[in-house]
């Protein structure tokens, strides 16, 4: 994590201890059982940013409801600007059927791509993710746990991605994964986009990747 190849994703019920100098971003909880409300939820994001500092929050994703792109919109929209008003790049989660309208472009700094897998790896994310790149926003993809995946992402334009692999085996896994990156920063993939270099991080639970291990402009206004 301090070499900036790894970064941390850290959620409300997990607490973990971001490692000094390594990046991070704060996912919600939403997904699991791990939101603890909206009050409780925005007082940790709070206490996290003035324990672990501003410039090294990647971004902070708004509360959402999974695979359900309307109430996604109407759960998301009060809390973007209390994101930013915290000095935080904010994320909204994208889920099936946002590209109906439901993205509030220019209230955001990062689009996560959420939603069920076959929506988050088809299509309709993509040109979501070109609209996003476009905009000049940061694109991620949630539960990216297979070079396949990983590949998908790369294709897609994301520049950063989370996932569980490295919770499972982390002395066999991480090395496995610094190969899969290492091959990103090399290999063109069969869609003829760019070769990408991200970075991986790891929480207890959840792993993250960066293609911009560095810290973030802040937040639009």
């Amino acid at each position: 994590m301090r070499a900036g190849l790894l970064a941390c994703m850290t959620t409300p019920a997990q607490g973990n201890v971001i490692p000094d100098r390594a990046l991070y971003a704060c996912d919600n909880g939403k997904f699991g059982k791990g939101w603890p409300g909206p009050a409780a939820w925005f007082s940790w994001l709070q206490s996290t940013a003035d324990r672990y500092g501003r410039t090294r929050c990647l971004w902070a994703v708004a509360p959402d409801v999974p695979m359900n792109a309307e109430a996604t919109l109407a759960e998301s929209l009060p809390w973007l600007e209390p994101i930013r008003s915290l000095g935080l790049p904010a994320a909204f989660a994208a889920q099936d059927g946002s590209e109906h309208g439901l993205i509030p472009w220019g209230q955001f700094d990062v689009l996560f791509l959420a939603g069920s897998t076959p929506w988050k790896t088809g299509p309709a994310a993509q040109r979501l993710a070109v609209e996003a790149g476009e905009h000049g926003l940061a694109v991620h993809m949630g539960r990216v746990n297979s070079r396949r995946r990983l590949r998908i992402a790369q294709a897609f334009g994301c520049t950063s991605c989370d996932g569980t692999y490295l919770a499972f085996g982390p002395t066999t896994n991480l090395p496995r994964l610094l190969a899969w990156m290492n091959e990103l920063h090399t290999t063109p993939t069969l869609f003829g986009d760019h070769t990408w270099p991200p970075g991986c991080a790891t929480s207890a639970h959840r792993s993250w990747g960066s293609s911009t291990p560095s810290p973030p402009s802040p937040p639009r206004r």
